[in-house]
């Protein structure tokens, strides 16, 4: 391998890691967030549960999960818990989209859940080994 290959694969995998961390951050922290504001029962959130139907008490369950997600993600080591989350992380972003579309809200109510979807693929398609699980790729 070549100086300049080697130098080149250096910086792709430095900027692998750099952009792993950016959408982890986001992602991380707009669950967190979100999660916090589901605890809390923030009017916001209410009010979009009782305009679809919801019970109040969905607030408290998700917010616990998406608060523990966010973390998990964030957190050093617990490969295996860090594939729950990501699933669960990208169940929460699509089907907070699909409820938008579904529910004949503007495009724009859609945005940001969709925005973190890509991000939350984004994270999970440049997590670096240490947070991956060991074994064959599927």
């Amino acid at each position: 391998m070549s100086a300049t290959t080697t130098q080149q694969a250096a910086t792709s995998s430095k900027g692998k890691v750099i952009g792993f961390w950016i959408a982890t951050g986001l992602v991380g922290l707009g669950i967190i967030a979100s999660g916090l504001a589901n605890l809390t029962h923030a009017a916001p959130i209410m009010e979009s549960y009782a305009k679809l139907g919801l019970p109040a008490y969905l607030g408290t369950v998700l917010g616990f999960w998406k608060t523990a997600g966010g973390i998990a993600i964030l957190a050093p080591a617990m490969p295996r818990l860090k594939e729950w989350a990501y699933a669960g992380i990208f169940f929460n972003f699509s089907g907070a989209v699909a409820v938008h579309l579904l529910n004949g809200d503007p495009l724009a109510q859609a945005i940001a859940p969709l925005f973190l979807l890509v991000v939350t693929v984004a994270s999970y398609l440049l997590r670096p080994d240490s947070r991956k699980l060991e074994g064959p790729a599927i």
